[in-house]
């Protein structure tokens, strides 16, 4: 981070911070000045001025919010990257309550007349159409004000509140007879070890550790997801789920489709389950045993060589992709290590042009490996949207992760071609182990949000209720592949991902099966797939999910499309089947 700024404290980042509140403040000006009533709609000229101001700040703020990210993320102590980030919040909550008010503005426009008068209004033609919907959703401008306002101690305060505790949670376990306190990342990390005593201990500690801290927890769960719902309500949402669509560039007959396909998948999922379990000696899986290691004997994937692997393997794709991840190592954009006080788990953040920075938990398996692809996979999908325009760049997360489940897929696909069969039975276990997370695991996530979002409309739940509907989802979706008794109540305290956006869980699943589909296609004619697919990276934000697929003869509105990528993961579990009986 030191080549974006030298510190915190450095002038150099104080003058970019201020630097934004200037911008944010021209920016309120020249809407004020232009916009001068809530009657009055946008020309030509006016857009013009207005994304022109909007874009230098959008690329500032870009860069000043990711530095400070970078900060509160690996550790959560530090107190002068907390108190940057609650600034940079209130200038946060301003660009949002600025975004209402274009919306409403663009929503009174004769869009059709600024397409015709401008070729910047052309360019940004379905960022504005999706302005134009959004304001027939927003309640009146004061209203809207004050949510806005309200976000930064109620919303967001309890998200951070999550993040924060879950960061800094220690927790006690007894390992080989001695006892310990684990930051609860590291904890979580022993899921991984090849000693299923030890994974059984670590994770009963981890329960207990999570019980510890249920109240707070469930306290921030029950507050979001009230004021989602209220809010969802109050703008004319038919609920929570029809506003996530909105915001994913999907409907919910695709959402359906996809579902559907993956509900009758379920029993694939547990053939594969059940197939591990008979791989390490054991009548039937725990939730502990998910990421169990097949093998303590296979060679461990340390992380020099992952990044040799993942450079040589993006490279066979082809020579763009394979420099990028080069330059990605060489110029040290990776926090790989896990240590105590670093949030858990992974995310890529584009911070500058087409630059991206990744945190990571690596651990020396293939799972980190695919994790690590995947992430390069969001940092490569950044590249191609470097040129874009700040408005142009907003792309929602179901085809946000086409590109790095793309990208898990190569080195996958490497590995299983040329290894042997020790190393394509470690390889595909981790693959699936991946895709039932992506497929069943979400699928589970999402029922218990649904759940929620339906119970929290009439009152608020216990921590005991949460972990009630947490198991009855996870035993609705893995069935009799996993020990019924040693499941997993506390994932609701574990995912920061119902902590933050309404279901920040199916664009997962779209993003696993869509990819699959793109793969396939990439399978039958590469030369011409690979051009044309950094294009639609690049075009991710300009049209919906729909509307891209249809670009490659894909259509994602009927369940077949979801079918015939979940029959590649069939295939692989049919080949793990055949592998496990022979080793």
């Amino acid at each position: 981070m030191e080549i974006v700024f030298p510190s915190l404290e450095s002038n150099q980042f104080i003058q970019a911070f201020d630097q934004v509140g200037v911008l944010l403040g021209e920016l309120e000006q020249e809407f004020d000045s232009r916009v001068p009533t809530p009657d009055t709609g946008l020309t030509a000229e006016s857009l013009e001025a207005i994304l022109a101001t909007y874009e230098a700040l959008g690329n500032l703020l870009r860069t000043v919010n990711a530095y400070i990210y970078a900060f509160t993320t690996t550790d959560s102590k530090d107190e002068l990257a907390m108190g940057r980030q609650s600034e940079i919040d209130s200038n946060l909550v301003r660009l949002r309550k600025f975004g209402k008010r274009f919306s409403a503005a663009v929503g009174i426009s004769d869009l059709d007349a600024l397409f015709a008068e401008s070729e910047v209004a052309r360019n940004h033609s379905y960022a504005l159409l999706k302005a134009k919907q959004t304001a027939e959703h927003l309640m009146a401008p004061g209203e809207e004000m004050l949510a806005s306002e309200l976000e930064i101690t109620a919303y967001s305060a309890w998200s951070r509140l999550h993040s924060n505790m879950t960061s800094q949670l220690k927790v006690e376990v007894v390992l080989d007879g001695e006892s310990e306190s684990l930051p609860m990342s590291v904890v979580r990390g022993l899921a991984y070890d090849a000693d299923r005593e030890r994974r059984k201990a670590a994770h009963s500690a981890e329960l207990a550790g999570w019980k510890t801290v249920e109240v707070p927890l469930s306290a921030a769960m029950n507050s979001i997801k009230a004021t989602v719902n209220m809010l969802s309500t109050r703008r004319g949402w038919v609920d929570p789920l029809e506003e996530s669509l909105f915001s994913s560039n999907i409907d919910r007959k695709t959402l359906e489709a996809m579902m559907t396909a993956a509900t009758e998948a379920f029993p694939i999922f547990r053939r594969y389950l059940k197939a591990k379990a008979k791989a390490i000696g054991v009548e039937k899986l725990a939730f502990y045993d998910i990421f169990a290691p097949l093998s303590a004997s296979t060679e461990p994937w340390e992380y020099d060589r992952a990044c040799q692997f993942i450079v040589e393997q993006f490279g066979s794709y082809s020579e763009k992709l394979g420099k990028f991840a080069m330059r990605a190592f060489s110029e040290n954009w990776v926090d790989a290590e896990p240590r105590e006080g670093k949030v858990d788990g992974a995310y890529c953040m584009s911070i500058r042009g087409d630059e991206s920075r990744i945190l990571e938990n690596y651990k020396p398996n293939f799972d980190s490996v695919s994790t690590l692809a995947h992430e390069l996979g969001h940092a490569y999908h950044n590249l191609c949207l470097a040129d874009r325009t700040v408005m142009q760049r907003s792309t929602p997360m179901t085809v946000a992760e086409t590109a790095s489940i793309f990208c898990e897929t190569i080195i996958r696909k490497a590995v299983l071609k040329s290894g042997s069969d020790q190393e394509k039975l470690v390889v595909l276990e981790a693959s699936l182990q991946g895709a039932c997370q992506v497929v069943v695991d979400i699928s589970s996530r999402y029922l218990f949000e649904k759940g929620v979002f339906e119970r929290r409309q009439k009152r608020e739940l216990s921590a005991r209720e949460m972990c009630d509907l947490m198991i009855q989802a996870q035993l609705d979706t893995y069935g009799d592949g996993l020990d019924p008794e040693e499941l997993h109540p506390y994932m609701w305290a574990v995912k920061s991902h119902y902590y933050g956006r309404s279901f920040y869980n199916y664009p997962y699943m779209f993003g696993l099966l869509f990819a699959l589909g793109l793969y396939a296609v990439y399978q039958k004619d590469p030369e011409p797939f690979v051009a044309n697919y950094d294009d639609l990276l690049s075009s991710t934000g300009l049209a919906d999910a729909a509307t891209l697929g249809a670009r490659f003869g894909i259509d994602i509105t009927t369940p077949d499309f979801w079918r015939a990528s979940l029959d590649q993961i069939k295939d692989d579990v049919e080949l793990f089947e055949s592998l496990v009986a022979s080793i």
